[in-house]
Formats: structure tokens, C-alpha cells, sequence
């Protein structure tokens, strides 16, 4: 289908409404390639994937946004991550594999983290919510309100074949007027009318079952639910798997382990293999490797020092 693995942006034209669609395929199936998760791990990733795609587009700015899932349960730790231009990543690490679905009971009742971060590192924002709600959507509906946020709700679904979500958010009141630079004068619709219309497209989007969102198109999901509004869908944005390591980072990494650790495994093993845990890419040191590595040091100013 023509909308799989991108995101779609729509308005509603009255009222101070927002929403995103994201289906992911092929990017999705890059995801896993390399991994072969249980079921219930396998989907609670894609939700989060997919969830990650759907907050990221509602920010203006250059960096990557994470939702990291952390407790004592089954499921560990999960980290989906996805880049302003979209670029998506994630990893789950699991203990045995559950029978339930149910993301408290997975996690062991822990945490989840959102942290949105620019590309230099140089700003970080980061708010936690417990891991309360049976899923991933409820836990980020409880993120909003409490970290006073514009209002948003999230509908989530994922399988083997794929990931796809549903994003609704309430903007301010005057928005409307700013986008359709309508006079201060012109009648909008009163503050009742407005909450009256995010209760119902809400209600609205409690009825689309998972097995539509993954398998209607945009225009058909939009039709289905908001057939009375008067709805603007934008043009389609590209959604692809990315995932950002390099031997680059790999090698700061080891220089930050410091030339003892790294040594003593080199005289075990022979050589240093460092394995990204997002996309499987083996990254090899051999004793040359790592004597060039440690005989330079990065100086201040980006050049390397020799010793």
C-alpha cells in the first residue's frame, strides 16, 4: 500500500485539533531482522516504535526522541528512538520469554522514560511515568496529563508484519486563527464546542480496532472515523530504519574503557569485537587495531596527539 512506512500529518479545520498516522513495513521488518523476540516483546517494541515516529513529528527540532522502558519484570529494558528526519531504531532485553501482554506486568511495574535530545548533546529534556496502564498508549496518555503537556491520546497496534499508530492532539484555542489567519473579529467556535469536539474524536478513536489501523489506508482510517469533519491531510513524509552506529563511535567507546580493560581482552580473545545492539553490525579490533587506537588521543581542538 502506498502508505506504508510513512507518516501522515491531517488538521481539523474548525477546530484547535491535531493527528498523525505512521504505518511502518519494510522498516519495521529491518528492525527485526537480525532479532527473533517472542510475540508479546515483538509487539510491545512495535508500539513503542511506532509511538516514538508519532511523538517525534509533533516537535520542532533537530535531534532524537527515546522512549525507554525500564524494570525489574520479563522485559527489562526497551529503547525506540527516532530523529527529527524520522530515521527509526529500537531494542528490547528480556529475561524469559512472557505469556501476557500486559506492559506493567512485563516490565515488572517500572518506568518509562521520554527523552528528547538536539544532535551536539548540548540539550536534553527527559520526563518519567510510572509503567501503570496494561499498555504502552495508556502509560503515554498518563505522560501527558502529568507533565501538563498538550493534551494527546495514542492508539498503537503491531505485529509481525507491522506497526502502525494513531495520534490525536489538542492544540491551543487560537490556533485556529493563527493557522487560517482569520480576523480578531471573526467568529470561533466557543471554548464548550472545542472540548465537546476533542471528547468526540476521541470517543472516535476508541472505535478503530487495531486490524484497521494496520490495514486501511490513511484516507480510509480518516473517512471511517471523522467522515462529519472537515479534515486536511498533508503530504506523506518517508519513515525508514537508521541506525547510527559507526566504528567512529565504536572507538570512542573503547578509548573510554581505557587501554587496561581493553588489552586484557585482546590477550583473551585475540581480538575486540563490539556488536551494535541495534541493527547486529560487528565492529573487529585486531592487536594492530588497538595499539594505532591507544597510541593517539583526540586533543581539544579535534586533532589527535601522539604519545
Amino acid at each position: 500500500m502506498h502508505d506504508r512506512d510513512c507518516l501522515h500529518r491531517f488538521l481539523f479545520e474548525h477546530y484547535p485539533i491535531r493527528g498523525h498516522i505512521v504505518h511502518l513495513d519494510a522498516s519495521w521488518r529491518a528492525l527485526l531482522e537480525h532479532r527473533d523476540y517472542p510475540p508479546a516483546i515483538r509487539d510491545t517494541l512495535g508500539e513503542a516504535v511506532a509511538a516514538s515516529v508519532l511523538l517525534a513529528a509533533t516537535l520542532k527540532f533537530e535531534g532524537t526522541l527515546s522512549l525507554q522502558l525500564q524494570g525489574q519484570g520479563p522485559m527489562h529494558l526497551m529503547l525506540a528512538q527516532c530523529s527529527s528526519e524520522l530515521g527509526v531504531r529500537a531494542v528490547a532485553r528480556y529475561r524469559e520469554a512472557p505469556e501476557g501482554r500486559d506492559l506493567a506486568a512485563l516490565s515488572g511495574e517500572g518506568n518509562l522514560t521520554v527523552t528528547l535530545e538536539n544532535d551536539d548533546l548540548s540539550q536534553r529534556y527527559q520526563g518519567v511515568v510510572p509503567l501503570s496502564g496494561e499498555g504502552l498508549a495508556d502509560c503515554l496518555r498518563e505522560y501527558f496529563e502529568s507533565s501538563e503537556q498538550l493534551p494527546t491520546r495514542l492508539w498503537l497496534h503491531a505485529t509481525e508484519k507491522g506497526a502502525s499508530g494513531l495520534l490525536l492532539q489538542r492544540l491551543s484555542d487560537d490556533s485556529v486563527r493563527a493557522r487560517t489567519k482569520v480576523d480578531k473579529h471573526d467568529e470561533l467556535p466557543e471554548p464548550e464546542e472545542i472540548e465537546d469536539a476533542w471528547r468526540r474524536v476521541q470517543l472516535l478513536g476508541d472505535t478503530l480496532r487495531g486490524e484497521e489501523l494496520q490495514t486501511l489506508s490513511d484516507r480510509e482510517i480518516l473517512r471511517r472515523l471523522f467522515n462529519e469533519d472537515d479534515v486536511r491531510l498533508f503530504e506523506s513524509q518517508p519513515v525508514y530504519f537508521r541506525c547510527r552506529c559507526s566504528r567512529e563511535r565504536v572507538i570512542g567507546m573503547l578509548r573510554s574503557l581505557g587501554a587496561e580493560e581493553i588489552r586484557s581482552v585482546l590477550a583473551e580473545r585475540g581480538e575486540v569485537e563490539v556488536r551494535c545492539d541495534f541493527c547486529n553490525r560487528a565492529y573487529r579490533f585486531d592487536p594492530v587495531d588497538i595499539e594505532q587506537l591507544f597510541a593517539t588521543t583526540p586533543a581539544a581542538d579535534g586533532s589527535e596527539t601522539l604519545h
